[in-house]
């Protein structure tokens, strides 16, 4: 890896700190002071900016983008081009303390960890929480300042604390009419049990 981020193939600041076993994806760049723990995998041609955290283990896809100050804690899996907007948080415990009942600090054995998954695609917006088990659909859109405690369909439009789901949104991000259309680019949708999906052509 080199230390240019202009011409480099793949580059990681000199100021990132990077655990042993990090796996990164050719093409990717890592900005200042982001931390990627032990185990984590980055797919190619991600960025990921300046503060972020990316937990032990956690699998990110191709092509995503995790902007200044995400926290992304294990158990957390973002497939390919998933957006994840400045100050973001996805956690992994749903029933966090920090000490025991007996009042002794909780190590790694004394927690249960909860898996989520951000599926292709998908946004989370600037300083949105998803909480721990609340799966996000492929080009869902969580609104900045969001609070997500239950799963995002796919393609769904989701804002506010708790989040609630205002529409739907096309690949390219814009809100779809009543029939399921988009206003820009014009792609169509049907529904199915998990959210939306390319309408069959006709």
């Amino acid at each position: 890896m080199t230390a240019d981020p202009q011409h480099a193939a793949t580059f990681v600041h000199a100021a990132a700190v990077i655990d042993a076993g990090v796996t990164i994806g050719e093409g990717s760049r890592v900005w200042a002071r982001a931390h990627l723990r032990e185990g984590a995998s980055l797919g190619a041609e991600c960025r990921v900016g300046e503060g972020v955290f990316i937990d032990t283990g956690v699998v990110i896809g191709a092509r995503c983008k995790i902007e200044n100050g995400a926290l992304i804690f294990h158990g957390v899996r973002l497939e390919d081009d998933v957006f994840i907007g400045p100050g973001a948080i996805l956690t992994n415990d749903r029933l966090p303390r920090a000490s025991t009942p007996d009042g002794v600090l909780k190590g790694r054995d004394d927690w249960t960890l909860t898996a989520t998954t951000v599926a292709r695609g998908a946004s989370v917006g600037a300083a949105a929480v998803v909480v721990a088990g609340n799966d996000v659909g492929a080009w869902a859109l969580v609104g900045a300042g969001a609070v997500v405690t239950g799963p995002v369909p796919a393609h769904a439009l989701v804002a506010g604390n708790p989040a609630r789901q205002l529409g739907w949104v096309c690949r390219c991000a814009l809100r779809l009419d009543d029939a399921l259309r988009c206003t820009g680019c014009g792609r169509a949708y049907a529904t199915t049990a998990a959210g939306l999906q390319p309408a069959p052509a006709t």
